[in-house]
């Protein structure tokens, strides 16, 4: 059973994975009973002394006051000379509450400043779970003298499962790459399972590395990957209030400074670090609440990019095809309703739709050996691949979903309760 006594998602790996330990970075986590009992719900993570700080943030104009505070403290600049820390609570998402939701920030910030040195301006603080409900904050700030003294190198398996809320397992990710004169190492841990439609960013997501890279060029390699990762998933079309991904370098490698993206070692750099997003934003799907299948959206031929993000998120995102995922059932015509509500341009005689490696629908008609069984055959399949190209232009965009089934709905009609 997962952390909120669900049962594990089909999609789950086997096992959390062993992650490198990031020199200049410490995990503890705790219970202070924000909402749950008898389970982990804050992690504190101080980050050492010279580090680089990047993040990316909702766009929802109702965002909790946490997310507006994160970026007040970005926008004054990414340098953490004296370290940073991040605290992070599952439970109540402090969204909603007013100038209350202020408070509570500046209250858990200063408790963490005081516990671990970092100044308050380089606390970044995380919440999330019930909307509207005020934070019991004086929980947080009870247990965090006991986080700071429990820092340690290798706690970051506990704090990705006390970040979670409905997700059914914790989720990490990490790479290696080659720099030069050294190794860079990346580490990170998310959590996601349902309000999952980002924009500029993902439900919480906590990457650190120990590459020497400034805070501007750190920033650009985040923003640069971000439409490719975390903003080309959906679980329900639904973007949360409270989504922040917050991005630290140490400096500690023994690697040489990244001083430009256009290098060897820095395009070595961003692709891993891609490859660490990509792979978190692929287990947040695989945890959608209720999912039992995870689907690939490839859209290709598309007259603009903007097309093709158009029709891939209309297919990801429409509860007529993810219900037909659920039922294992081939309904491709689905999918041309989805093509044609997206508001990209399409011409019904070009269209071309595939299901795995086998096409289904061409040139304004059912192929002609489409075949029926092999298609429902091929729905039994846990990862699926839809495959959409408009023969218009060279626009691509991958997306990436999972099925809608009842569970969602179990999961979400007594969320509050």
């Amino acid at each position: 059973m997962g952390k909120a006594g669900l049962p594990v998602s089909p999609l789950a790996p086997a096992r959390f994975p062993d992650l490198p330990v990031i020199a200049g970075v410490e995990f503890a986590s705790g219970a202070a009973g924000v909402k749950y009992q008898g389970r982990t719900d804050v992690t504190l993570i101080r980050i050492a002394p010279g580090s680089s700080i990047a993040g990316a943030f909702t766009r929802s104009s109702t965002r909790a006051a946490c997310v507006l505070d994160n970026q007040a403290k970005l926008a004054q600049g990414g340098d953490a000379p004296d370290g940073a820390a991040i605290i992070v609570n599952s439970g109540n998402a402090n969204a909603f509450t007013g100038a209350r939701g202020q408070e509570s920030v500046d209250a858990v910030t200063a408790a963490v400043a005081s516990a671990t040195g970092v100044p308050a301006s380089r606390v970044f603080s995380s919440s999330t779970g019930v909307i509207g409900e005020p934070l019991p904050h004086d929980r947080i700030v009870a247990i965090t003298d006991d986080l700071a003294g429990a820092l340690s190198q290798d706690g970051v398996a506990e704090a990705a499962r006390a970040i979670m809320t409905t997700d059914t397992f914790p989720k990490g990710a990490s790479a290696t790459v080659a720099g030069d004169g050294g190794q860079i190492r990346i580490t990170g841990i998310a959590k996601g399972s349902g309000m999952i439609a980002p924009d500029m960013a993902t439900m919480l997501v906590y990457i650190f590395t120990d590459a020497r890279i400034s805070a501007p060029l750190l920033q650009q390699a985040l923003s640069g990957h971000m439409d490719s990762t975390f903003n080309a998933i959906t679980v329900d079309s639904d973007t949360s209030t409270s989504d922040a991904l917050i991005l630290a370098a140490t400096g500690r490698s023994d690697a040489a400074e990244i001083t430009s993206l256009d290098s060897g070692a820095g395009a070595g750099f961003t692709a891993a670090l891609q490859q660490v997003m990509r792979e978190l934003a692929h287990l947040v799907v695989r945890d959608g609440e209720g999912a039992t299948k995870f689907v690939e959206v490839q859209v290709t031929g598309a007259e603009t990019e903007a097309d093709a993000q158009k029709v891939a998120m209309a297919i990801a995102n429409s509860p007529l095809v993810k219900t037909a995922i659920a039922g294992e059932d081939a309904n491709w015509g689905r999918i041309v309703m989805a093509v044609g509500k997206s508001g990209a341009k399409a011409d019904r005689d070009l269209l071309t739709i595939r299901f795995g490696d086998m096409v289904l629908a061409e040139k304004g008609w059912r192929a002609p050996d489409y075949d029926e069984a092999a298609a429902s055959a091929y729905m039994k399949n846990q990862n699926l691949l839809i495959a959409v190209d408009l023969g218009l232009g060279q626009g691509a965009r991958t997306a990436w979903t999972c099925d809608l089934t009842h569970g969602y709905i179990d999961i979400n009609a007594d969320y509050r309760s």
